[in-house]
């Protein structure tokens, strides 16, 4: 038994319009207390890199040291997990079309 077509127009794949969120989300990052500033301040990151990546990210870019810690805090209020997403903080806690992350060497929040 066929299948009967669920419409009489094919629509070509190419002309479709993308379902569901893209798959970069802006973050700002803000420096706190002792932490070094970055010259650019606004970055874009696929939504499924996660905390854990972005911590290494800008370690790497601050040039820490090994020894030196770098703490990342949502909207100044708590730190997330190294295993979440950057899209479900984006979805949660994004202002204005941005994820506000401060970042600090010291423990600031939480």
């Amino acid at each position: 038994m066929e299948d009967a077509p669920s419409s009489g127009v094919n629509v070509p794949t190419e002309l479709k319009a993308p379902v569901g969120p893209t798959d970069k989300v802006t973050l700002l990052l803000k420096a706190t207390g002792n932490a070094p500033l970055m010259k650019k301040k606004t970055w874009s990151v696929s939504r499924t890199q996660t905390i854990g990546w972005v911590v290494k990210f800008f370690r790497d870019y601050l040039q820490c040291a090994p020894n030196e810690s770098l703490f990342i805090y949502v909207n100044q209020c708590f730190a997330p997990s190294m295993d979440t997403e950057v899209g479900t903080l984006y979805d949660c806690y994004s202002t204005e079309g941005k994820l506000v992350l401060h970042y600090c060497k010291t423990q600031a929040w939480g």
